[in-house]
């Protein structure tokens, strides 16, 4: 059955649930996947409901079941699986409150094609990938509204520059003919999200909608789903691992463990009595702003990590001096202009006199949104990119080495003594070699050892990481995101190096995994005086486990302080903003979503209003102390 939506102007149309209905309710939903050999079953006898105008979280680790029910709910499963058993009932409000059993439906049946993208409509975790970098943004949100309503060409366009305004485009009307990679990722989220709201959904699906975006995007970016579901009058389901997202979005909680429903209710209830062992792990595994920073997070799976004697024989220098010092480095990219068919290129400073030491033994934390040059100051340092001014100056065991001139023997010897974690450990590790070939390679490259004392290595590798031996043997593609991030790790440690600049390395997993790879961080740091560069933008982290912490913005140290005095007098309008945009796992702690979203011309403004020295790019601007070891950018 279906029915005409193709009636008044989308926008001003509105549909009203019924109070206290149940706009989705899934019952005894069972799901298989058909493997080479047999069906295994990855979610079992799921039940949950979603209230009418409330928002639903659902909650778990990966590969508990989460996105494949949203599949199923959406009528997208993929060939390989299909419902064995359950029910999903759906009423919509628009069609004067009739059922309808998701689960029978034919995914491509007349009912489920005018269901999909028009009454429920969901957010990707990757908006990259979901959006065509070939098409314009406005004509991939535009498709959406002509698919399902009966809409003339000047009317689409009006409707969807509308919308592209009311998720907060700042020139909605430009950003229409514009292309995905123009956009940025905190941008091309939103892009998304007006591709969803388009035809006015009665149920949102919202997978991991911020995982990968700076703290105060991701405030934007919930703060925007909020006021849309009230616009909208809609529901929403959010598939997520974040509980501060949780605890500042969800009406009710659902947790969701190898495709069985452990525990539902209020998130009042869930948060602050849970009842299942696994709930509690779960919030027990997550660090938060009050955390304690010498205390051991609690992991899902503990993994005891044994330091082989490798990396203790390892000579390291002594004192408390810096083990690295970055003095007025400035680096710029030419960036071609927009169009296509112009060869002709821009400046866009990238780093901008920027100036730090890392003392030996220590973690010194950067944090800063997307763009402000976190990842290019590390490529600096890695020698990976050429700055345009500035010295960068390893202090090692075996001498002083500059590392921007260096060459030969001593560009080498850094190479060993500097290391690099990346974000994505699966596009860092070679598909086609065996995590044995892929821990080995360092040491043969560096002449350490025989084959037999390298193969040794690795095992003791692998092991210091809380995986089995037998992991050697197998590929990259074989492993769970958290083992090859712990894989990535222990390559990583192959040298026995003296610095190991972390670039984001937990940011894109569980909380339980989260939890691990920070253990064996610390761990490493106690027992061998490991020091560490720590990128990242979940401040939450960066707090647990660095010593000092550096705010970028714009390419500059803004601010930077020891962790309590950052946390407990930040200074600087942008660490404030940052700050006051972490999501609190607390309920009584909620995110300010009426606040409007703060651009970057409010941040600059209000601090030049303040210290008249962040309008333009000046020889004479530098960090000045206002504390013991707490400094902020200000003139002379």
């Amino acid at each position: 059955m279906t029915t005409d939506l193709a009636s008044e102007p989308i926008l001003q149309r509105e549909h009203v649930p019924v109070a206290g209905r149940d706009l989705l309710r899934v019952e005894n939903l069972s799901i298989a996947i058909k493997t080479h050999k047999f069906e295994l079953n990855v979610v079992k006898n799921a039940s949950f409901r979603v209230p009418a105008g409330k928002t639903v979280a659902l909650v778990g680790e990966s590969g508990s079941g989460k996105s494949i029910i949203a599949q199923a709910i959406m009528g997208i499963l993929p060939g390989a699986a299909r419902i064995t058993s359950g029910s999903i009932l759906f009423r919509d409000p628009a069609m004067d409150q009739l059922e309808f059993d998701h689960a029978a439906e034919r995914p491509d049946g007349i009912y489920m094609q005018s269901m999909r993208g028009s009454r429920i409509s969901m957010i990707f975790q990757e908006p990259m990938t979901s959006l065509s970098p070939i098409h314009k943004v406005g004509d991939q949100i535009e498709e959406a509204l002509t698919l399902h309503h009966k809409v003339s060409r000047k009317e689409a366009r009006q409707t969807t520059i509308e919308m592209l305004g009311r998720v907060g485009f700042p020139d909605p009307a430009r950003a229409y003919d514009m292309y995905s990679m123009e956009l940025s990722g905190g941008l091309r989220q939103r892009a998304m999200i007006a591709m969803a709201l388009i035809c006015r959904p009665a149920l949102l699906i919202a997978d991991e909608p911020t995982t990968a975006l700076d703290v105060t995007v991701q405030a934007q970016v919930l703060g925007l789903l909020k006021r849309a579901q009230q616009f909208l009058n809609m529901s929403m389901l959010l598939i997520t691992h974040d509980l501060g997202v949780v605890a500042n979005m969800a009406d009710e909680v659902v947790v969701i463990y190898h495709g069985n429903i452990l525990e539902s209710g209020d998130v009042r209830t869930i948060f602050k009595e849970p009842g299942h062992p696994y709930t509690r792990a779960l919030m027990a595994a997550v660090p938060d702003l009050a955390t304690p920073c010498d205390e051991r997070l609690k992991a899902l799976r503990e993994v005891d990590h044994v330091v082989p004697d490798m990396l203790y024989a390892r000579e390291r220098p002594k004192g408390d001096g810096p083990l690295l010092s970055v003095s007025h480095v400035s680096k710029t990219y030419k960036v071609r202009e927009s169009s296509w068919l112009s060869s002709s290129s821009k400046p866009f400073l990238a780093l901008d006199d920027v100036s730090l030491k890392v003392r030996r033994g220590e973690c010194l934390g950067i944090v800063g949104e997307s763009g402000c040059g976190k990842s290019t100051l590390s490529k600096l340092i890695m020698r990976a990119l050429t700055a345009d001014n500035g010295d960068i100056t390893f202090h090692g065991a075996k001498g002083d080495i500059d590392v921007m001139t260096a060459k030969g023997e001593a560009l080498k010897t850094y190479r060993r003594c500097a290391q690099f974690v990346f974000q994505d450990p699966f596009g860092s590790l070679t598909p086609r070699a065996t995590i044995l070939n892929l821990l080995m390679e360092p040491l043969e490259i560096h002449g350490i050892g025989t084959a037999q004392s390298r193969r040794k290595m690795a095992g003791d590798l692998v092991r210091m990481v809380g995986l089995d031996e037998t992991v050697l043997n197998r590929y990259p593609h074989s492993f769970s995101g958290g083992q090859r991030q712990r894989i990535s790790i222990a390559r990583s440690l192959a040298l026995a190096p003296e610095l190991l600049i972390c670039d984001e390395p937990v940011s894109a997993l569980d909380v339980s995994v989260q939890a691990q790879i920070l253990n064996l961080l610390n761990a490493l740091r106690r027992e061998i005086g490991l020091t560490m560069l720590f990128i990242s933008h979940n401040l939450a982290v960066v707090r647990y486990i660095a010593d000092r912490i550096a705010v970028m913005r714009k390419g500059r140290i803004v601010e930077i302080a020891d962790r309590d005095s950052l946390f407990a007098n930040p200074i600087h309008p942008y660490t404030q903003a940052l700050l006051n945009a972490v999501p609190n796992t607390d309920p009584d702690s909620p995110l300010d979503f009426s606040v409007p979203d703060m651009e970057i011309q409010d941040v600059e403004m209000l601090w030049e209003e303040k210290y008249r020295c962040w309008s333009m790019p000046s020889p004479d601007t530098r960090l000045r102390e206002v504390s013991d070891r707490h400094w902020v950018l200000s003139n002379a």
